[in-house]
C-alpha cells in the first residue's frame, strides 16, 4: 500500500509544476494594465513603472515566475497588487468556508445518492426506480445559481426559515477559530447555539451545490448496483439461500461503490472550481468570492495562487479516492 501511494504522488509532481507554468504565463499575457489600475487613474508615469519595480513585474517574464516558484516553495504565494496583502494570508481566511461549504454539499450527496442509487437499483422498473430517474434529471439539469435563488425565495422570503446569505451574523462573533469550518468550531468550542446557526448559514448553498453530484452518484450507484447483480457470485449466493439483505449490503454494495468513489473525487474538484456563482448568489465569503474580486480587478497573483490551490486540493482528493479504492479492491494495488 505504501508504494501504491508513492507511486500515485510521484505522478502529481510533473502536473502540478506544468499547472503553475500555465496559470503564471496565461495570467501574464492577458491584455490589460494590472500596474495603471493598481496605482490608479492619477498616477504618472513615475508611479506606475515605481510600482512596477516594487513587485517585479519589469522583470523578464522567465524571471518572475523563477521568483514566484522560489517562493511558492518556501509557503509565499505572492503579495496582492491592489490590497497589498500578502495572498497566502487571504487564502487562510477564504479557503476554510469554501472547504467547509463543498465537504457539506459532497457529503450531502454521498449520504442521500448512494442509498438511493442502491435502492433504485433494487427496486428496478418499479416506482422508487421511476422517481429517482425523475428527480435526478431535474436535478442535474438546473443550473446551481438559478436553484440558490429558487430556495432563497421559497425558504428564506416566503417561509423565512433560513438567511438569504452570509456565513454568520455580522452582529454576532463567530466561534474561536480552530480548523477555520464555523460548524466543527463550534463543536470543539461546546457552543451549541453558534453550531445550530452556522448550520442554518450553511444549509441552502450546500443543498444548492449538492444536487448535481447527488443525482450524478444516484446514476452512478444505480448502474453500478445491476451490473453487480448479475454477476456469478451474486447467483451463487441467491442459490446457497442467504438473504437478500446480506447479499445486498455485504457482496453487491462494495463492489458496486467502487465506480461511484470515482465520480466523489471529479466532483470534489469540480465543486471546488465552480463554487464561484454559488458564494456570489449566496454571498458565502470563499475563495470564489475572492478570485472573481481579484479577476475584475485585475490582480493576478491571487488567481494564480486560487487556481493552484484548487489544483493541489484536486489532485489530493484523487488521491485519497485512489487509497480507498485500493483498500475495497486490492486488485488495484499492483497495476
Amino acid at each position: 500500500m505504501l508504494r501504491f501511494i508513492l507511486r500515485r504522488i510521484l505522478l502529481i509532481l510533473p502536473v502540478l509544476i506544468g499547472m503553475t507554468i500555465i496559470m503564471f504565463v496565461i495570467a501574464r499575457v492577458l491584455p490589460g494594465d494590472p500596474v495603471g489600475l493598481a496605482a490608479g487613474p492619477n498616477a504618472t508615469r513615475a508611479e506606475i513603472e515605481a510600482l512596477a519595480r516594487e513587485f517585479g513585474l519589469d522583470q523578464p517574464l522567465w524571471v518572475q515566475y523563477w521568483t514566484y516558484l522560489s517562493g511558492l516553495v518556501q509557503g509565499d504565494f505572492g503579495t496582492s497588487l491592489f490590497s497589498r496583502r500578502p495572498v497566502a494570508t487571504d487564502l487562510a481566511a477564504y479557503l476554510p468556508a469554501t472547504l467547509e461549504l463543498v465537504f457539506s454539499a459532497l457529503l450531502l450527496a454521498i449520504l442521500v445518492g448512494i442509498p438511493a442509487g442502491l435502492m433504485a437499483a433494487v427496486w428496478r422498473n418499479k416506482w422508487p426506480d421511476y422517481l429517482s430517474n425523475i428527480l435526478s434529471v431535474a436535478a442535474i439539469s438546473m443550473p446551481r445559481f438559478f436553484l440558490g435563488l429558487l430556495l432563497q425565495l421559497c425558504f428564506a422570503m416566503w417561509l423565512m426559515w433560513l438567511p438569504l446569505g452570509g456565513r454568520f451574523p455580522i452582529i454576532f462573533d463567530p466561534p474561536p477559530g480552530v480548523t477555520g469550518f464555523y460548524t466543527i468550531d463550534s463543536i470543539i468550542a461546546g457552543d451549541w447555539d453558534s453550531f445550530w446557526t452556522a448550520l442554518r448559514y450553511l444549509a441552502l448553498p450546500a443543498i444548492a451545490m449538492s444536487l448535481s453530484p447527488l443525482a450524478t452518484i444516484l446514476r452512478m450507484m444505480r448502474a453500478s448496483t445491476i451490473e453487480v447483480m448479475h454477476q456469478d457470485y451474486v447467483t451463487t449466493a441467491r442459490a446457497l439461500g442467504l438473504s437478500p439483505r446480506l447479499i445486498v449490503f455485504k457482496y453487491v454494495l462494495r463492489n458496486a461503490i467502487s465506480s461511484s468513489l470515482t465520480v466523489i473525487g471529479l466532483y470534489f474538484g469540480w465543486l471546488l472550481g465552480g463554487t464561484v456563482l454559488v458564494e456570489t448568489v449566496f454571498d458565502w465569503p470563499g475563495i470564489g468570492l475572492y478570485a472573481t474580486s481579484a479577476i475584475v480587478s485585475q490582480d493576478f497573483m491571487p488567481v494564480v495562487s486560487v487556481a493552484l490551490v484548487i489544483g493541489v486540493l484536486f489532485v489530493t482528493a484523487n488521491i485519497v479516492i485512489d487509497v480507498l479504492y485500493g483498500l475495497i479492491n486490492p486488485k488495484v494495488r499492483y497495476q
